[in-house]
């Protein structure tokens, strides 16, 4: 696991004409600028982190933006008890390695004592809003950094890149600020916050370059991996203690990896013999199906899923 970023350096003559930036550079310039204009103008920030790929690239980020000095904000994390173990033995693992508190937000400890009841289908992230809002007010967190990227999902296509959320942590997407030559705004009222989407103008490509290119280690699920799994709704799901086949599924071993790792109620695996960054960078490449709508079965419950979720004051 790689423990200390990198930061990629380029001898200059005083004479010399400064090279142009590469795609990946740009990108990471812009995120790294979103991430200290937060820092610097946000009383308490937090980052969400599940331990998936974006979260881990935005932690990357972040480790760069102060280096040598510690990152100055915790991460947290809503554990829908649903989640795949080796991504939370990662998450934790990671978490310790960069010397960050970790705050915990569990969708179990809401339904044991009733503040949240089980879904009919089963599935546990629609219920991760209400934890993540009152993790937020506990906390006192008014700049919440998120991994969403406009080629994810329509809805996440609409939000800026500080998007304001009201005193009951509720979006409008008609009343969003412009955001002209990348001049963002992150004020607020008190009892409002800003959600922070440094990963805006990336694509689940350009993660996987940049995850290459700087040697990021992830969670073993995002790798090929032989997994018993069946067939429903067009995606491949793993036999756990909370997705059991049904009758008519039949299971079978395949080789799979996850391109995203959520809850695992409502995740897919896709086929794929991908075992190394490169790999899946040159797959993801050749892929004209986006990560969500591919293997995410929440975001199939209506045309409007995400965007009725993050209203409420979904990530």
């Amino acid at each position: 696991m790689s423990t200390t970023p990198t930061t990629h350096v380029t001898a200059l003559s005083t004479t010399a004409a400064r090279p142009a930036l590469d795609e990946l550079d740009a990108l990471e310039a812009e995120a790294i600028l979103i991430i200290r204009e937060t820092a610097a103008e946000c009383a308490r920030p937090v980052l969400l982190f599940s331990g998936g790929k974006d979260s881990v690239v935005m932690l990357h980020l972040a480790r760069k933006a102060f280096w040598p000095a510690p990152v100055p904000f915790p991460l947290l994390h809503v554990d829908t008890g649903h989640n795949f173990p080796e991504v939370l033995a990662y998450r934790d693992a990671t978490a310790q390695a960069a010397g960050m508190r970790l705050v915990v937000a569990s969708v179990q400890d809401y339904i044991d004592d009733g503040r949240l009841r089980e879904r009919p289908d089963g599935t546990r992230n629609p219920l991760q809003t209400r934890p993540l809002l009152d993790a937020i007010a506990a906390g006192g967190f008014d700049g919440v950094f998120g991994g969403g990227r406009r080629d994810e999902e329509k809805a996440r296509a609409k939000e800026r890149v500080f998007s304001l959320r009201d005193e009951f942590g509720q979006w409008d997407p008609r009343n969003q600020r412009p955001e002209l030559w990348t001049l963002f705004n992150p004020r607020h009222a008190p009892g409002e916050h800003v959600r922070v989407f440094p990963l805006s103008n990336w694509t689940e490509l350009d993660v996987w370059r940049y995850i290459e290119r700087e040697g990021i280690a992830l969670p073993s699920l995002y790798y090929a991996h032989e997994r018993e799994v069946f067939r429903r709704d067009g995606m491949w799901l793993a036999v756990t203690p909370v997705t059991r086949p049904r009758q008519g599924e039949e299971t079978e071993i395949r080789t799979v990896r996850y391109r995203t790792v959520g809850d695992m109620s409502c995740t897919g695996a896709v086929e794929s013999g991908a075992a190394t960054n490169h790999e899946i960078t040159v797959e993801v490449a050749a892929s004209t199906l986006t990560e969500r709508g591919a293997t995410r079965a929440d975001d199939r419950l209506t045309e409007a899923a995400m965007e009725d979720r993050k209203k409420e004051g979904y990530f």
